[in-house]
């Protein structure tokens, strides 16, 4: 179902490209960490997916939350079943532009300040965000994403402390990923 999934968002880009340069990951990387209460609830994903659109600044970022993996292991079920209800909102998404994107410099290595405007849907819940990060062209040619932002889980209607004492009500998130 992921595959598909991956499948269906990519030939969706394809179709609506016209030969723009697309840049894209299976394998960026989103770190969670929450001020713990009574354990440690760190946790990695590095299967985020993402694609961008160098044109118009178009972009689109998704990670499934059962492939949070937690550094307490017995963490992993409480987040993904009891917190987040995985069986009915198994994703988190991102839809955005990269704002003012005909201003940065893709074609020599360094990094650019970026500011992506959008909507950051998890738990069912949609919220307006803008999240600042810095793309960096590498020396192999390859553009490189970092981000961090901070959320609430209340603005996505999801209560740790009602569900689970080990859980704190904001996270810390960094992102980044390596596009090809």
């Amino acid at each position: 179902m992921k595959h598909l999934f991956s499948l269906l968002v990519y030939l969706v880009f394809i179709c609506s490209v016209d030969a723009q340069k697309m840049y894209s990951t299976n394998s960026g990387q989103v770190k969670l960490k929450s001020t713990p209460t009574l354990e440690n609830s760190n946790a990695v994903n590095d299967l985020a997916e993402s694609r961008w659109l160098e044109n118009n600044g178009q972009f689109f970022f998704t990670v499934f939350i059962k492939d949070f993996k937690f550094e307490n292991s017995s963490m992993d079920a409480d987040l993904v079943e009891r917190i987040t209800e995985n069986g009915k909102f198994p994703k988190a998404i991102f839809k955005g532009f990269i704002q003012d994107i005909q201003h940065i410099d893709l074609t020599s290595s360094g990094g650019n300040e970026i500011s992506l405007d959008g909507i950051l849907t998890i738990h069912g819940i949609a919220q307006k965000l803008l999240i600042t990060g810095n793309l960096t062209v590498l020396s192999s040619g390859k553009i490189m994403l970092k981000s961090d932002l901070k959320i609430r889980w209340s603005d996505f209607h999801i209560n740790p402390k009602e569900k689970s004492s080990k859980f704190a009500p904001e996270s810390f998130i960094s992102i980044y990923c390596i596009y090809d």
